[in-house]
């Protein structure tokens, strides 16, 4: 049976409810005690309802970054096929403190707070608890330090800084409590990043839970992302005049000190992490390009976690992830269902967050040149001897794909988005638009509007043919290759391109794309582009864009969709059912700009995510972001 704590708190506006689900028998227990409730100082009395405790703190995990709308229609990865999500909100800069568009529980104020709050509960609890077992004491300290440093850590790459709060509220206080500088919550997040690293060093625990690599590959994406641009306020300043105009800048960022000794502290934590890294990651030791084959397996690999039954897979890059959030048949949790989430339509899925043309686009030929629409090879052929995480991350029409359903006509079981020339059963000449556009004969509402298809994270085992049985594919919170990307980062940045190269061609020989051979600038774009294509749909586009400050010019760019036309060749024809086929068809591919769905627009209090109107009423100490005072 299911016992809950409940603990009631207003501290910084917010009505807090934990529940842990801990399993018991003891009727004698359940005379005295409402199965529902455990008075508060059991808890600490007992390791496994201390254990519950912290393991409900995972709970504001939440489903990780699969949700149903993900963080990448928020950027220029994707767009959100269906409407009235209040996306538009945040991709055409209309965000406002009364307004604050559409807000995952991953990043939300309150529900971090929330996770805050527990987090304290067990830190200010477990030094004093009366249970026995040391071992478990300790480690449970260290998970509750990670835990707090985490949910700190999304407060500020979303908001800026924010109040940091370690005491636990008690009812009737007065919850006013002002922003600390933007130094000030580094400092504690590392700080509590250190504590738990140390708390668990040499722990080996189950899949999901904290551990030392977890907790210092945390430190050094803080520590990245402080070094960066957004925060380095005489930089910020000079690129943006609503930052500039603020008269508040320490929320943001560090007003003075030596950058280059943050960036060189974003190095070491980078590099310790790595080195914590049990194994090294996934394939990070070659030194040659595999096969573009091997390269597209390797990638999809990666994706699946080490979790698809597909036995072309390699069940070992499971060793890629870090930090994860893992699921499994015995729950019903939305995240297994991202198949069906995102897949085609005529595959009786719903097309959530589709790829658009600009991420399509930058994927690069196999020989490391960019694709260009003005080079006429490419544009007669755009899908063919491209970087193969093309190919593992975006279905595009005319790709192979699983089994269709029994009421769909495809033997070939290809994608297909565009409009064909047909011959009908009279021999007449029609024109047919594709099984997986929005005029598809088996589901004409959820069709892709970009042309393609998310197939990242999708598990590719032909047995979940309609992706309606659910998967189990891992959410990578962190995982190795985002330390690499760091310390090359850093590297780069401190004018260490030798190390910064090495590490960046590890990641591109791992998938079949040829050694990089630049310096400087160049090396410094190389790095943006690599971690673009090998990240995508990892949440790190949108905070990239604006640590790096490029958003105006990558994020608020027009929402690029492609147009895809088949026409007969001159004596050549076919009958239904059609596939794809060059020899029969000359294709034509148009990319074409589209802003009636999202009339998509940058403004710089985007840098930001605003303070909620209510929240501000409440906490007269609360300083808004910038840009939201009107």
């Amino acid at each position: 049976m299911k016992t809950n704590m409940k603990l009631r708190y207003k501290g910084l506006a917010i009505v807090m409810l934990l529940a842990g689900g801990l399993a018991s028998c003891d009727t004698e227990f359940l005379d005295v005690t409402p199965p529902t409730e455990i008075p508060t100082e059991e808890v600490w009395k007992d390791g496994a309802l201390a254990e519950g405790f912290v393991t409900g703190n995972y709970g504001g995990l939440q489903q990780g970054g699969f949700s149903e709308q993900m963080l990448a229609s928020l950027t220029d990865e994707a767009v959100f096929t269906h409407t009235g999500r209040n996306i538009n909100t945040v991709t055409e800069g209309s965000l406002s403190p009364s307004n604050l568009g559409w807000v995952d529980a991953t990043y939300g104020w309150s529900q971090m707070y929330t996770q805050v709050r527990n987090a304290n509960i067990a830190l200010n609890n477990l030094p004093i608890a009366t249970f026995t077992d040391e071992a478990l004491k300790s480690r449970l300290i260290g998970e509750a330090y990670f835990l707090r440093a985490y949910y700190y850590q999304q407060l500020v790459r979303y908001y800026g800084s924010v109040p940091i709060i370690k005491k636990v509220y008690k009812l009737n206080e007065d919850y006013s409590v002002a922003r600390n500088t933007f130094d000030e919550c580094i400092k504690a997040i590392v700080s509590d990043c250190d504590s738990a690293a140390l708390l668990l060093k040499g722990k080996n625990l189950a899949k999901g839970r904290a551990t030392e690599a977890a907790a210092l590959s945390l430190k050094a994406r803080v520590l990245l992302y402080a070094a960066s641009d957004l925060h380095d306020i005489p930089t910020a300043k000079a690129k943006s005049s609503v930052i500039a105009g603020y008269p508040n800048p320490e929320f943001l960022g560090y007003t003075t000190g030596d950058r280059k000794a943050r960036w060189q502290a974003a190095q070491v934590a980078a590099k310790a992490a790595l080195d914590a890294t049990i194994g090294g990651g996934f394939k990070l030791n070659l030194a040659a390009p595999v096969t573009p084959e091997q390269g597209k397996l390797n990638y999809v690999s990666i994706a699946m976690g080490g979790a698809s039954a597909d036995k072309t897979l390699d069940a070992s890059a499971g060793s890629e992830i870090v930090f994860g959030r893992y699921f499994s048949p015995s729950m019903n949790e939305g995240a297994r269902q991202t198949g069906l989430n995102n897949g085609p339509n005529g595959y009786h899925n719903w097309a959530g967050n589709t790829p658009i043309g600009t991420l399509v686009d930058d994927y690069q030929m196999m020989d490391g040149t960019p694709f260009s629409w003005t080079n006429p090879v490419h544009k007669v052929s755009p899908y063919t001897n491209r970087d193969p995480r093309l190919y593992a991350t975006v279905m595009y029409d005319g790709a192979p794909w699983k089994p269709r359903p029994s009421d769909a006509k495809d033997p070939a079981n290809q994608i297909q988005t565009g409009a064909y020339d047909l011959l009908d059963d009279k021999g007449a000449l029609i024109n047919r638009k594709g099984l997986d556009t929005r005029s598809s004969s088996i589901e004409d509402w959820n069709g892709s509007r970009t042309g393609y298809y998310m197939r990242k994270f999708i598990d590719p085992n032909p047995g979940l043919y309609d992706n309606t049985d659910r998967q189990n594919i891992p959410w990578p919170f962190i995982r190795v290759t985002e330390n690499v990307f760091n310390y090359v980062e850093a590297s780069i940045e401190l004018g260490q391109d030798a190390i910064a190269l090495e590490w960046l061609n590890k990641i591109r020989f791992r998938v079949g794309m040829p050694a990089l051979k630049v310096s400087g600038a160049a090396l410094k774009d190389a790095l943006r582009h690599e971690k673009r294509v090998e990240m995508a749909y990892e949440e790190h586009r949108y905070h990239d864009a604006r640590r790096w400050m490029i958003a105006e010019a990558t994020l608020g760019r027009p929402l690029q969709y492609i147009n895809v036309i088949g026409k007969f060749k001159a004596g050549k024809s076919m009958k239904e059912p059609y596939h794809y086929d060059p020899t029969v068809y000359d294709y034509t591919y148009t990319p074409v700009e589209e802003k009636s769905h999202e009339n998509r627009k940058w403004v710089d209090k985007m840098y930001f995510r605003p303070f909620s109107r209510d929240e501000i009423n409440r906490n007269a100490l609360l300083v808004q972001n910038p840009g939201y005072d009107k």
